[in-house]
C-alpha cells in the first residue's frame, strides 16, 4: 500500500474497492448492476425513437432516463472522488466516455437544441467493456483515444469529406424523389 492509500479515508477505500474492485464480490455486484442500468438505458434511448410508444409512455421514458442519467452522474462523481489519480481518470477513455454519455443530458437542458446530442447517451455501450472485464484493453483504448487527438485533423477531414458526399446524395435522391 502506497502513502497516499493510508492517508485516504475508510470510506474512500471502500468505494474504490467496490467500483473499481472487479474481482471483489462487493464489486462484481457493482458492475452487474451497473451492466444492467446502462444496457436498460440505451434500450430506453432506442424505445424512445418508437413513436407510438413515446406518445404512450414518452412521460415514463423520460423520467426513467433522467433517473439513470442521476445514477451514472453520481456513479462518475464517486469514481472521480474516490481515484487515486482524479486527473488521470477523468482523461482516460473510460473518465470521458463517462462524461461525454451524461454530458447531453444536461446540456439539452441549458441549451434546448441540444436534444441532437442526446444520441450521444448510446456511448454508454461503451462502459460495458469496463464490466465486462476487458480492462486489460483499457491501455489500447487509451492509445486508440490519443491517436484519434493526434490525427485529428485527417478525421476532421475525413468526416468532412463523407459528410458532403452524404449531403450531395441525400440531394440526389430528394431531386430523383421530387421527379417521380
Amino acid at each position: 500500500m502506497n502513502t497516499e492509500e493510508k492517508a485516504d479515508n475508510p470510506l474512500k477505500q471502500q468505494l474504490r474497492s467496490v467500483i473499481f474492485g472487479t474481482e471483489t464480490p462487493q464489486g462484481k455486484r457493482f458492475d452487474i448492476i451497473l451492466m444492467i442500468c446502462i444496457v436498460l438505458s440505451v434500450l430506453l434511448i432506442f424505445i424512445d425513437t418508437i413513436e407510438h410508444i413515446n406518445e404512450q409512455y414518452g412521460q415514463l421514458i423520460s423520467i426513467a432516463e433522467w433517473s439513470f442519467t442521476v445514477l451514472f452522474t453520481v456513479e462518475y462523481i464517486l469514481r472521480l472522488y474516490c481515484s487515486l489519480n482524479r486527473l488521470h481518470y477523468a482523461r482516460s477513455f473510460f473518465g470521458v466516455v463517462d462524461l461525454v454519455s451524461i454530458l447531453p443530458s444536461y446540456l439539452a437542458l441549458i441549451f434546448p437544441g441540444a436534444n441532437v446530442a442526446l444520441a450521444l447517451r448510446v456511448l454508454r455501450l461503451f462502459r460495458v467493456f469496463r464490466v465486462l472485464k476487458l480492462l486489460r484493453y483499457l491501455s489500447d483504448g487509451n492509445l486508440l483515444l490519443k491517436a484519434m487527438m493526434q490525427s485529428s485533423r485527417k478525421v476532421f477531414m475525413f468526416f468532412f469529406s463523407v459528410s458532403l458526399i452524404i449531403m450531395v446524395l441525400s440531394v440526389i435522391m430528394y431531386v430523383v424523389e421530387v421527379a417521380k
